[in-house]
């Protein structure tokens, strides 16, 4: 009787959740189907402001109402293509910069400030405005023509600076450790574990790659708005510009204004006849311009997209998986109208077995077509470990490039529960049945066992980059060491084969596969958002 009760009671509230899901995809679609085309009228400026982080390709849909239900975010690509759509939509006057608040990388943030510099050559303008900028969104505004900023505001404009938190202290107090086996001495992840002050290498490392950073922001700045990197130098070391008017004194701003003096300004530049001008916002033009092509042509190059830590699983928006990744690759070297690959890397790394999978697929699709990588804003570890399947890598100099090293971290608690009274006790059959306890200090056979296989990971990696960089092992094992390198000194060390992002591998594929017309094909296929829910829902 109590299993019929309980089966019955399952079935009622199983009806219950998808009359409830039923209810709501009714209500959003007509909510949706409600929702006039996207107009856009004469004399308009395209308004960009970015209200959610920046992805390289984003699985968020804001038509699909079950897309609500996650984190959005803003797709690169997209924002890029609207760019490029607006260049040669003659309703489009210009672009106005608007409040940014990036929350993007560095190597994006170039790759915007590049579409709006090849925005700029259809004659258009770009003007940009706001309250306060921090020192990112100053980079992406000072490609435009002119940058204004409120009265009372504030322009942050200091260098780039790191900061390492170290725990040994820490967790020989409390008892709480990491055990930590790495191969490299600029495996810096694991070096907090470790110590409690950064080593030399390390420090080394950080300000090297700093410093690369800066300098390619710094000239990018000062290739823009005509001052001397000496110049820019000398502002972020006396923080000379962090006032308005210090901020116009020193050429980094063109004007002080409030908002309705800015907008009047553009309702000049843009040749409108209202008390305000015609602003269109990125995220509807992005809704227009979806469906228009920038590439036009009878074949095809694929871009994959790459984002996320690399895990072992079946993959998705939040990580790169070998299951998810292998299908689409097989599907793209399978397909006769596709002639090239693009991937497009965005991954601090993960698990080195996923990579080398993944690695595989593309070294059997580079036998029938090329395959050109392009790296974002982190190829590291197991993300450059994907580069080395391609024919060619591309960097942004900005790209956080490297990081061919390997390492193993495992939680230990035994000092914490010698210390609140915890003893844990162990049988087994053999040696090994219990490789690894929590409650005990790791034991130096299974050290040595966990040594064996960094050791076997590392020297096939080492094997990997030295087959596809043409270098000796030595040579190899000499640009390793776990340390990472900025796009511009990964070019010098020969780790990539050129500077450039998304248009110059774009331009490289189509060259290596002969064709000189095509369109994008975009992988892999995200689930939409009422999949995802139904597979949370289970």
């Amino acid at each position: 009787m109590a299993f019929l009760r309980n089966f019955l009671a399952s079935i009622l509230g199983t009806l219950f959740a998808l009359g409830i899901l039923f209810f709501m995809f009714v209500i959003f679609a007509a909510l949706a189907g409600s929702s006039d085309e996207v107009r856009v009228k004469k004399h308009s400026v395209l308004k960009l402001d970015f209200p959610f982080p920046i992805k390289e390709h984003s699985a968020f849909d804001p038509e699909d109402p079950f897309s609500l239900f996650y984190d959005p975010t803003m797709g690169l690509d997209e924002i890029t293509k609207a760019l490029a759509i607006a260049k040669t939509d003659d309703r489009i006057t210009g672009v106005s910069i608007s409040n940014p608040y990036l929350i993007a990388g560095i190597a994006q943030t170039k790759a915007l400030r590049d579409a709006l510099k090849d925005f700029r050559e259809s004659g258009k303008f770009v003007y940009a405005y706001a309250d306060f900028y921090l020192q990112k969104d100053y980079y992406l505004s000072s490609i435009a023509d002119s940058i204004f900023i409120n009265p009372v505001g504030s322009l942050d404009f200091k260098g780039l600076a790191a900061e390492v938190l170290y725990f040994a202290d820490f967790q020989d107090k409390t008892g709480l450790k990491m055990e930590v086996v790495r191969h490299g001495k600029y495996k810096s992840a694991v070096e907090p574990f470790l110590s409690n002050e950064m080593s030399a290498e390390n420090r080394e490392q950080i300000s090297s790659l700093i410093r690369s950073l800066w300098e390619n922001m710094r000239d990018g700045i000062a290739s823009s708005r005509g001052l001397s990197a000496a110049d820019l130098d000398r502002i972020a070391d006396t923080l000379g510009a962090r006032k308005p008017e210090m901020a116009l004194s020193a050429g980094l701003v063109d004007g002080v204004a409030y908002l309705d003096g800015y907008e009047q300004k553009l309702l000049r530049e843009s040749g409108g006849s209202g008390k305000h001008p015609e602003q269109i916002s990125l995220q509807r033009y992005m809704r227009y311009s979806r469906n228009k092509r920038v590439h036009k042509g009878s074949h095809e190059i694929a871009v994959l997209y790459a984002e996320g830590d690399i895990l072992y699983g079946a993959g998705g928006p939040e990580y790169i998986g070998q299951g998810q990744m292998v299908k689409a690759i097989r599907k793209i070297r399978d397909d006769e109208d596709i002639k090239a690959l693009v991937l497009r890397v965005n991954s601090p790394g993960g698990s080195a077995l996923t990579s080398e999978i993944i690695w595989r697929e593309l070294q059997l699709t580079r036998e029938e077509k090329p395959v050109v990588v392009s790296l974002s804003d982190v190829a590291a570890s197991g993300g450059y470990y994907l580069a080395l399947g391609g024919d060619s890598i591309l960097a942004e100099p900005g790209s956080i490039t490297g990081s061919i090293g390997v390492f193993a971290t495992v939680p230990n608690i035994s000092g914490l529960s010698e210390k609140v009274g915890i003893n844990a006790e162990q049988v087994g059959t053999h040696t090994f049945s219990l490789e690894y306890s929590f409650f005990e200090p790791m034991r130096e056979d299974f050290r040595e066992i966990l040594k064996e296989g960094i050791e076997d990971t590392y020297q096939t990696f080492l094997t990997r980059v030295s087959e596809a960089r043409k270098i000796t092992l030595a040579e190899a094992d000499s640009l390793a060491q776990g340390r990472v390198w900025s796009g511009t000194e990964a070019l010098d060390k020969g780790l990539i084969d050129a500077l450039g992002g998304m248009p110059e591998a774009l331009d490289m594929a189509a060259d290596l596969a002969g064709i000189s017309e095509y369109k994008i094909q975009t992988f892999p296929r995200y689930k939409t958002g009422l999949e995802r829910l139904m597979d949370d829902l289970g």
